[in-house]
C-alpha cells in the first residue's frame, strides 16, 4: 500500500520528529520518507484531513468482543474494525467466549479470524481450563499458537496454592499471569462501590477491601515465586499505594485502570442506568483522585477500555441482574483527553505493548507504518450515532469528550472512518 500523508503534526517523543507538522511518505507498508512539502510523482493517494495528527499506532491491552459463540454481542471482524476506527491498531482479546479460550486450537482459531486485518489482534489464552479456577489451562501450548498472556477475564483466582504454581510454571516460558483483583467472598453479592450513595439506592456494596486483599495476596506470593504479574483494572487508592510499593521491591509486576474508572464516580449510578454497572465498580472521587495520579507517574503502566459488549437482554433488566461491563473503544480518545494532555493521552495509548510481547513502531524513516491518524481538538457529545459495535452498552454515552480518532495505517493497510 502506497499513500502520502499531507500536513500531520506527529506526536512521538521517540520519533525525532516529535511535534513537528510534516508529510509522511509510506511506500509498500513502509515509510520511506518524511519531510515538508513532499512531491508525489507517483500518484499515490493522498490523506488530507482537518488538523491531522499522527502518532505511534494505539493498543488497548483488555477488549472482548464475544466471538466464538457469543456472537451476538459482536464478532472478531467488527470489533476489529470498530478498534480501527477508534484509532487502535493493536488489541489484546481476552478469553471470555463460548468455549472459553484455553486451548492452543482455540488460539488458533482467534488468530485466523483476525489474519490480514489491519489491526493487529493478540490473544490472552485462559489461566484456568474453562476460567473455573480449578485446574491450569494448557499455558506452554497456547504460548506456541501465539498467546500473549493469561487471565480469567473477571475471574479471581481464589486458591491462592493454584496462583502460586500458575506463577512458578508460567516463569518457565516467561509467561504473564494476568489476576483479576477482587476477593468473592468479601464482595459477596454486592453490584455497585460500598459507600453513601450504595446506602442510599439500597444496593449492596463491594468494598475497597475486597479489591485490596487480592492484590496484597497476590503481591506476597508474586515475592515468593518471581515470575511476571499483571493486575487488570484496578480501582481503589490503596491499591494503587500497594502496586507502588511492590514495584520500589523490584518486582515483576504491571497493572492497568479502566478509562471510565477514571472519569466517573459512583454517584453515576443514582438514577439505576445499567451502562454504569461495571466490574470493578465505580469508585469515589479520592480514588479517582489517587488512580489519576498513579497513571501519571508511572504506577499504572496502562489504561484500558476494557471494552465488553453486551445485547440489550443482559443490561436492559432490574440493576441487580444486569451483567457487567461496558463497551468503550470508540470513547476511549475522547475520554483520556479530558482528564490529560494531548503528549500525555497519546504515551498513554501507545504504551504497554512490550507487556504483551510486543513492540512500539516509532514514526521515523525505514520503520514499518504503523499509525494513528486523529483530531485532538474535536469536542463533542458522545451519542449513539459514535457506536461502532453491535452492541451499545456505551457508558460515555451522553458525555463531554474531546478529541476524536480518523483510523489508522497499519499491517500495510489504511482504514479510516468516513463518518
Amino acid at each position: 500500500m502506497n499513500v502520502l500523508i499531507k500536513s500531520a503534526t506527529i506526536i512521538d517523543t521517540k520519533s525525532e520528529f516529535h511535534n513537528q507538522t510534516l508529510d509522511i511518505l509510506v511506500e509498500k507498508g513502509s515509510i520511506s520518507n518524511i519531510g515538508k512539502s513532499l512531491e508525489n510523482p507517483k500518484n499515490y493517494n493522498e490523506i488530507s484531513l482537518d488538523n491531522l495528527h499522527v502518532s505511534q499506532g494505539w493498543f488497548d491491552s483488555s477488549v472482548s468482543f464475544g466471538e466464538p459463540g457469543l456472537e451476538q454481542r459482536d464478532t472478531i471482524a467488527n470489533g476489529l474494525k470498530t478498534a480501527a476506527y477508534s484509532g487502535f491498531s493493536t488489541v489484546a482479546m481476552n478469553a471470555n467466549s463460548h468455549p472459553v479460550i484455553d486451548t492452543n486450537s482455540d488460539i488458533v482459531f482467534v488468530t485466523s479470524k483476525s489474519n490480514n486485518n489491519a489491526v493487529t489482534l493478540l490473544p490472552i489464552g485462559a489461566l484456568t481450563r474453562e476460567s473455573e479456577g480449578v485446574d491450569l489451562a494448557e499455558l506452554y501450548d497456547m504460548k506456541n499458537a501465539g498467546a500473549v498472556a493469561y487471565y480469567d477475564y473477571m475471574k479471581p483466582i481464589t486458591n491462592a496454592n493454584l496462583m502460586k504454581i500458575a506463577l512458578q510454571y508460567a516463569s518457565n516460558f516467561n509467561g504473564l499471569v494476568c489476576s483479576f483483583p477482587q476477593d468473592n467472598k468479601i464482595a459477596g453479592k454486592g453490584v455497585m462501590n460500598e459507600h453513601v450513595t450504595s446506602t442510599s439506592l439500597g444496593l449492596k456494596g463491594i468494598p475497597s477491601i475486597a479489591e485490596e486483599l487480592q492484590i496484597a495476596r497476590d503481591l506476597f506470593l508474586l515475592e515468593y515465586t518471581g515470575g511476571k504479574l499483571h493486575i487488570p483494572t484496578i480501582s481503589t487508592a490503596k491499591s494503587v499505594a500497594l502496586i507502588r510499593e511492590a514495584k520500589a521491591k523490584k518486582l515483576d509486576i504491571s497493572c492497568s485502570v479502566a478509562i471510565h474508572n477514571l472519569f466517573f464516580d459512583d454517584s453515576a449510578l443514582n438514577d439505576f442506568n445499567t451502562h454504569f454497572k461495571v466490574l470493578p465498580p465505580l469508585r469515589i472521587q479520592s480514588d479517582i483522585d489517587a488512580l489519576i495520579e498513579g497513571v501519571k507517574d508511572g504506577t499504572i503502566d496502562m489504561v484500558t477500555s476494557d471494552h465488553n459488549p453486551f445485547n440489550i437482554e443482559e443490561k436492559k433488566v432490574e440493576f441487580d441482574y444486569a451483567a457487567y461491563g461496558t463497551i468503550g473503544l470508540e470513547s476511549a480518545f475522547g475520554a483520556l483527553q479530558t482528564i490529560f494532555s494531548l503528549k500525555k493521552t497519546v504515551d498513554i495509548l501507545t504504551k504497554g505493548k512490550q507487556r504483551f510481547s510486543t513492540e512500539g513502531t516509532p514514526i521515523a524513516i525505514g520503520n514499518s507504518a504503523n499509525i494513528t491518524l486523529f483530531n485532538p481538538d474535536l469536542k463533542y457529545t458522545f451519542g449513539k450515532e459514535h457506536i461502532l459495535s453491535k452492541s451499545k452498552n456505551a457508558i460515555f454515552e451522553g458525555a463531554k469528550l474531546k478529541g476524536k480518532a480518523y483510523g489508522i495505517l497499519n499491517n500495510n493497510q489504511l482504514i479510516l472512518n468516513q463518518k
